[in-house]
């Protein structure tokens, strides 16, 4: 366990954390003193600390999560892959960048469509700014994303190599989340995720829910109908939002009230739509009794409109 930490201070990401500190404090400053006086501030410091701290508690999570999935992916690869692909070859490089952004699509549109997905996920979209600290902001229950990847490892890919890849993913994801940073040139938008993409992503607005959940490159969402450019100034954070800085309660409320519902629904199958439904499912006679109708839309534009987190 101990040789699996101290391998983890050679992962990309953990080498990014003294330029992803200074960059924060940049833009902080930026935000302070900087001529762009918007009724709308940028930046808390309350929310600033519990993205910073729910951030660290991430890693350390992660970490262990990490050693575990390891372990069976090794397995994976050394006992059942058919082919062992080169870590040296250039071509294994570009097939594992597109292997990963294209998982990673798929996975994070099903943490927005899947609510035990969902109840860990929403931690990122919890915070009402949106900033460089965002970015830190992650999820302590790691344990489906690092599921994810076990194809890749099935089709030859080391396991080192696919976690070197998703930590590639995330500090390029730092980038993403800022406001400071307007539309970037025409051909760049089109093809890689920027910040105007991304503060879609983290709308509330109803234009702007479930859109965008490209990692580096956004083609995906423009393949599969996903994509939403930005038009306005988005509202941040979730349809109901989480008033409190409290890392504790931010991690886990969304997994309280699941269970909540779960322990409170009369059949089996609502105890399942209320764990493997989209957020904000109910039973289609608890939505009439509350005034809903059978037009209400379906799948994930529903899941949003419903309301993310049921509170």
């Amino acid at each position: 366990m101990l040789d699996k930490v101290i391998d983890r201070l050679h992962d990309p990401a953990v080498y990014a954390l003294p330029a992803m500190a200074l960059l924060i404090a940049i833009e902080m400053l930026a935000m302070k003193f900087g001529d762009d006086h918007d009724e709308r501030p940028g930046y808390d410091l309350r929310d600033h600390r519990a993205s910073i701290l729910t951030g660290f508690g991430a890693l350390a999570s992660s970490t262990l999560l990490r050693t575990v999935a390891l372990a069976l992916y090794l397995f994976v690869y050394e006992y059942v892959a058919p082919w062992h692909l080169s870590s040296t070859s250039w071509a294994t490089w570009v097939l594992l960048f597109f292997a990963v952004e294209f998982l990673l699509y798929w996975y994070h549109r099903a943490a927005h469509g899947i609510r035990l997905i969902w109840a860990g996920h929403q931690v990122h979209h919890s915070s009402q700014y949106f900033n460089l600290s965002t970015a830190l902001r992650r999820k302590w229950a790691q344990w489906f994303e690092k599921m994810i990847w076990l194809p890749l490892p099935l089709l030859g890919v080391h396991p080192a190599l696919v976690f070197t890849m998703h930590s590639v993913h995330l500090v390029y994801g730092l980038f993403a989340h800022t406001e400071k940073i307007g539309k970037l040139p025409r051909p760049i938008e089109y093809i890689f995720v920027t910040p105007s993409h991304h503060r879609v992503h983290h709308g509330n607005d109803p234009e702007y829910l479930d859109k965008n959940f490209g990692s580096i490159l956004i083609f995906w969402d423009r393949i599969f109908g996903t994509f939403q450019p930005e038009v306005q100034r988005p509202t941040y954070g979730l349809t109901k939002q989480l008033e409190t800085f409290s890392i504790w309660k931010i991690q886990v409320h969304e997994f309280g009230n699941m269970f909540r519902d779960v322990r409170q629904a009369r059949t089996l199958r609502h105890k399942l739509g209320y764990v493997f439904g989209p957020p904000g499912w109910k039973p289609a006679e608890d939505r009439a009794d509350a005034g809903g109708s059978s037009g209400q839309p379906s799948g994930l534009v529903a899941a949003g409109q419903a309301g993310e987190v049921l509170t």
